[in-house]
């Protein structure tokens, strides 16, 4: 009944349609069960079919508006979790230089942000590692440090070279398995002995990870973007690990199947030219801390 009140239908008149377009597609597209409509394989074939259409048109009227020399636009732009600190300086940045294009910022962990990619929610997504299991276009815009703080007053926060060994021997509090801070802190740890076996105190958020750490309820891999205010106001302090930081890189993820307008390429030509003066500089952190 939602649906049917979406729509502006009663709810017969939306039962005949979907049965027309059942025998339109010679399919069974939805089964009853106790909780609602459900959809089978076709119907959601049949849904992902309509997702791309209606992708396709709304770029079709940014194409025409293109040709016809008008400057608006609109962009659909997704931020994995640890890019919120830097994303919304990123996007003020680029409407400076365009006004008239609309922007819309989802913030999401890496699997929420990878799924609005496959299901057509996002034209861009700022973040790590490109996903494996979709064809898209990856772009470097800048680098992605990744550390090890501790509160101020935690005993290696003033030490020098601590090895990995020694750090190893610390309780972490560690973001959820598959996030891309998780998989690097795994990577870097893989070498110790049964560390892994343990990793920490999981929780799903950097904010909560920070608390806990000035909090001194252990130490945390973590972005060195997510705690750029903390080390440069002294609330964490930044560890000189051997082997620290990591770099990574920081991506503008496009499917490859995206036609590109002019909208989502002068979005990702500033990317890669201002991108990187948005970001923290690294020196200073460990300055800091």
């Amino acid at each position: 009944m939602n649906a049917a009140n979406r729509l502006g239908l009663t709810g017969p008149a939306l039962t005949l349609q979907l049965r027309q377009l059942e025998e339109e597609c010679g399919a069974q597209l939805f089964e009853r069960a106790t909780d609602g409509m459900r959809p089978t394989d076709a119907g959601i074939a049949v849904v992902e079919a309509a997702l791309a259409i209606e992708e396709r048109l709304r770029l079709l009227r940014e194409e025409i508006d293109a040709i016809k020399g008008l400057r608006r636009g609109r962009l659909v732009v997704g931020a994995v979790s640890t890019a919120k600190y830097f994303a919304p300086q990123i996007i003020a940045g680029f409407k400076k230089l365009h006004p008239d294009i609309d922007i819309k910022l989802i913030v999401g962990n890496r699997e929420q942000t990878i799924a609005k990619l496959k299901n057509h929610g996002l034209d861009v997504a700022l973040m790590g590692r490109p996903p494996p299991d979709i064809q898209v276009d990856g772009r470097v815009f800048g680098d992605h440090p990744l550390l090890i703080v501790a509160a101020p007053d935690h005993p290696l926060a003033r030490q020098r070279d601590i090895t990995k060994a020694r750090i190893a021997q610390e309780h972490f509090i560690v973001r959820e398995p598959g996030s891309g801070t998780r998989v690097s802190f795994e990577h870097f740890m893989r070498d110790i002995p049964g560390r892994l076996d343990d990793p920490g105190t999981e929780m799903d958020s950097n904010e909560t990870i920070k608390q806990a750490v000035m909090a001194g309820l252990g130490v945390a891999f973590i972005s060195a973007h997510t705690v750029a205010y903390e080390v440069a106001s002294d609330r964490l302090a930044a560890l000189d690990v051997i082997g620290l930081p990591i770099r990574r890189q920081w991506f503008s993820v496009v499917r490859q199947d995206r036609a590109p307008t002019p909208a989502l390429e002068a979005f990702r030509d500033f990317l890669t030219k201002k991108g990187p003066t948005f970001l923290p500089v690294l020196s200073r952190l460990y300055a800091a801390g």
